[in-house]
């Protein structure tokens, strides 16, 4: 059933124009909404969006739903003290304890925290190495469950042993057959070059492109120089996948001048983390030599609050990057680009999010920049609609019980923080 929009306004995503009419909304995967020019007549649920605004909803250019049940987890057998000890006592032990119930779990808890932060389209890079088979569907039925729309991969790595690798490769076969998706590489110092050569072979059986973290510590760097005498983006350049325009490289920290010009000569994009590289005390991202058309944002799974990603974004970019207002934004809204231009589906112009921002000041079409950097955040969000269909209807969930499924949540939450605990 379409939805209508009533007396709110309209802020248009790309132009920032206000438009002060009632918005019929088409249901449906990449509907489109229209403006009514005169009462419209018909069968549809109306929403009173009086003082309200209303834009296109928000997307996470990169997530890590697995790692939704780590809040309040126990602490690692000892305190890492470098980026690898990161991964190898805290995040590469708990994807190692994950099984199906527990993947499931944290894909419905990454999906509900989506929905009331506005966020309907989600490009996720998941990690479970003793549940691969049936991995992502289960993330993608838990997904859809919710209404969060998405861009899956599993990451596939040899630091398991070979045997997995083979299994990651297999489940994105299986997957991608069916689905869109990506073809996921966790990175370039866990993944050989046999490995390559298979996630290679799928890029062109199914013309999709790697999602692979890059340089997000120096160690990467490190290790390709003495393993393959090339750096990072060099080595994934001989492969062929930067020549895929859906290829997404993480965080790249720590990638020198020749390998921002290689990135800069191809189509592929850069997903800024900001927030994830301040936790692991990695280094600051900078753009300097980067297209700033093909910069997005993601949350490396910290969270899924983009406005959040934005904000963060901007203010450590004022000693470590260059930014503005604009720029902010185009990075916030470029992944709206990549998902139209590689022809994936989920992020029509019925994916919509309605604020009630009680801002004390004036907001325009000239001054919208400067309270979407300083004045909005996930508490304005009010509903969310998603393909059409109400997904959040007054800060709540509507599309699930979301009680139920919390305590689903933290019943898995338990019984994965016990197999940390040994």
């Amino acid at each position: 059933m379409a939805t209508l929009l009533k007396n709110g306004t309209y802020i248009h995503p790309e132009t920032l124009e206000f438009i002060q009419k009632d918005i019929l909304v088409e249901e449906g995967i990449d509907g489109s909404i229209s403006f009514a020019e005169k009462e419209i007549t018909g069968k549809y649920q109306t929403v009173d969006c009086s003082g309200l605004l209303i834009t296109k909803s928000f997307a996470v250019g990169h997530h890590h739903a697995y790692s939704a049940l780590a809040r309040g987890m126990p602490a690692p057998p000892q305190s890492p003290e470098n980026f690898y000890e990161i991964l190898k006592y805290i995040w590469w032990r708990l994807d190692k304890a994950l099984d199906r119930e527990m993947t499931e779990a944290s894909a419905l808890a990454t999906a509900l925290a989506c929905a009331k932060s506005g966020s309907t389209f989600v490009i996720d890079h998941h990690a479970s190495p003793n549940f691969i088979n049936g991995s992502l569907e289960v993330l993608n039925k838990a997904f859809e469950k919710v209404g969060i729309n998405h861009l899956l991969c599993y990451e596939i790595s040899d630091r398991d042993g070979m045997d997995k690798a083979k299994e990651g490769i297999e489940e994105t076969d299986n997957y991608l057959n069916s689905h869109q998706g990506l073809i996921g590489l966790h990175a370039s110092f866990t993944v050989g070059n046999e490995t390559m050569k298979a996630a290679a072979r799928l890029t062109e059986k199914y013309g999709a492109g790697v999602h692979i973290h890059v340089a997000e510590d120096e160690m990467d760097e490190t290790d390709s120089l003495n393993k393959y005498g090339k750096r990072v983006i060099q080595r994934l350049d001989g492969y062929g996948f930067l020549d895929n325009s859906s290829t997404i490289l993480a965080h790249c920290l720590h990638i020198d001048e020749s390998e921002r010009e290689i990135i800069a000569r191809k189509k592929v994009r850069v997903v800024e983390n900001m927030e994830s590289n301040l936790n692991n005390r990695v280094g600051y991202f900078s753009a300097e030599g980067l297209s700033r058309e093909r910069i997005m944002l993601g949350t490396d799974g910290m969270h899924s609050d983009m406005l959040r990603s934005a904000q963060a974004a901007f203010f450590a970019g004022q000693t470590h990057d260059t930014i503005d207002f604009q720029d902010t934004y185009r990075r916030f809204r470029n992944i709206h680009r990549y998902l139209k231009e590689n022809g994936f589906k989920g992020d029509g112009d019925n994916n919509l999010v309605v604020l009630d921002y009680d801002s004390p000041t004036e907001i325009n079409q000239s001054n919208f920049l400067g309270h979407f950097i300083f004045g909005w955040n996930q508490s304005h969000i009010r509903h969310v609609i998603s393909n059409g269909r109400l997904i959040v209807k007054d800060r709540r969930v509507v599309s699930v019980d979301e009680k139920e499924i919390l305590q689903f949540t933290r019943s898995q939450a338990k019984r994965l923080w016990e197999r940390l605990k040994s």
